[in-house]
C-alpha cells in the first residue's frame, strides 16, 4: 500500500541527506552543459567531492539542440576518444567528422558523471560568490523559480576549494565578479572580453588553450572560456567542450593533490 505522506517525507528526507552532505565540497561546477558534466565526470573519477549546479530544469545546455535543432553533433578525432570512455556511439562521416546523438549523449554524461559520485542538483540559480582572503571560496545560491518570480529572498551558500564556471556563452560567474570586483580578471584587460564571430577551427582550438583560472580558485572551460578570454564561437562541434572539461579537471586535480 502506498501512502502520499511517505511519499513525500522520502523525497523530502532523501534530498535534504544530499544537500547536507554537499554544504562543503572540493569543487562546484556551475553549469550541466558538455563541458561542465566532463569536468564533473574526470574530478569524481580521482574521488574528488563534486557538486554540479544546474539552474535549468533539465542538463545538458546547448548539447541537446544540436545543430539547428537537428539533434546530432560533431567531434574530432580527439573528442572522439572522450565518446568512445563514456560509452556513446558514434558514426565517422569524413576523416576527423565524427557524429553523435546529441540525446544520447547528455544521458551518457549525466549518467556516467552521477555513476563516478558527481552530485548534480538541479534548478539552482547561482546569483553571487563568496568571498574570503581575497579568493572565491564559494557561492551564494537560490531556487531558480525565485528569480524567475522575482521574489525578493535570501539566498544561501555553498563552500568549495575551487569554483568552475561552465555556464557557457554568458560566463555568469565570471560575470558577477567582474560587476563586484571591477577589473580583476586574469586577463589582458582584467574584464571580460567577449566572444567574437564564428570560426570552428579556431574556436576550438582557443576554448582548450583558454581553459584555465580566471581568477583566484575559479576557473572557465567550455564556451564561457570563449566569452571571457576573446575567442571565436564554434557552433555544433563539441570536441573542445569535452576536452575542456576534461584539461580543468585535470588542472584542479593537481591543485588539490
Amino acid at each position: 500500500m502506498l501512502d502520499e505522506i511517505k511519499i513525500t517525507e522520502a523525497i523530502i528526507n532523501s534530498y535534504l541527506k544530499d544537500f547536507n552532505q554537499y554544504l562543503e565540497s572540493d569543487v562546484i561546477i556551475c553549469g550541466a552543459g558538455p563541458a561542465g558534466l566532463t569536468a564533473g565526470y574526470y574530478l569524481a573519477k580521482t574521488g574528488a567531492k563534486v557538486v554540479i549546479l544546474e539552474k535549468n530544469l533539465r542538463p545538458g545546455g546547448g548539447l541537446t539542440g544540436g545543430g539547428m535543432m537537428f539533434n546530432k553533433i560533431v567531434v574530432d578525432k580527439e573528442g572522439k576518444n572522450i565518446l568512445e570512455e563514456f560509452g556513446i556511439s558514434y558514426e565517422k562521416y569524413e576523416e576527423n567528422y565524427y557524429v553523435a546523438c546529441a540525446l544520447e549523449t547528455l544521458g551518457a554524461l549525466v549518467y556516467q558523471t552521477v555513476k563516478k559520485g558527481a552530485k548534480i542538483f538541479n534548478l539552482i540559480t547561482v546569483e553571487d560568490l563568496l568571498f574570503h582572503n581575497e579568493k572565491v571560496s564559494g557561492v551564494v545560491i537560490n531556487w531558480t523559480a525565485v528569480s524567475l518570480a522575482n521574489l525578493h529572498i535570501d539566498p544561501m551558500t555553498l563552500r568549495s576549494k575551487f569554483i568552475v564556471d561552465a555556464t557557457g556563452h554568458n560566463c555568469e560567474l565570471v560575470r558577477i565578479l567582474e560587476k563586484k570586483m571591477g577589473n580583476v580578471l586574469f586577463t589582458p584587460t582584467g574584464k571580460i572580453l567577449g566572444e567574437k564571430l564564428m570560426n570552428a577551427e579556431k574556436g576550438e582550438k582557443f576554448t582548450i588553450e583558454n581553459t584555465k583560472e580566471v581568477y583566484f580558485n575559479l576557473f572557465v572551460c567550455g564556451m564561457a572560456v570563449n566569452a571571457v578570454f576573446g575567442g571565436p564561437r564554434m557552433g555544433p562541434v563539441f570536441s573542445s567542450m569535452l576536452l575542456s572539461g576534461k584539461k580543468v579537471a585535470e588542472i584542479i586535480k593537481e591543485r588539490l593533490g
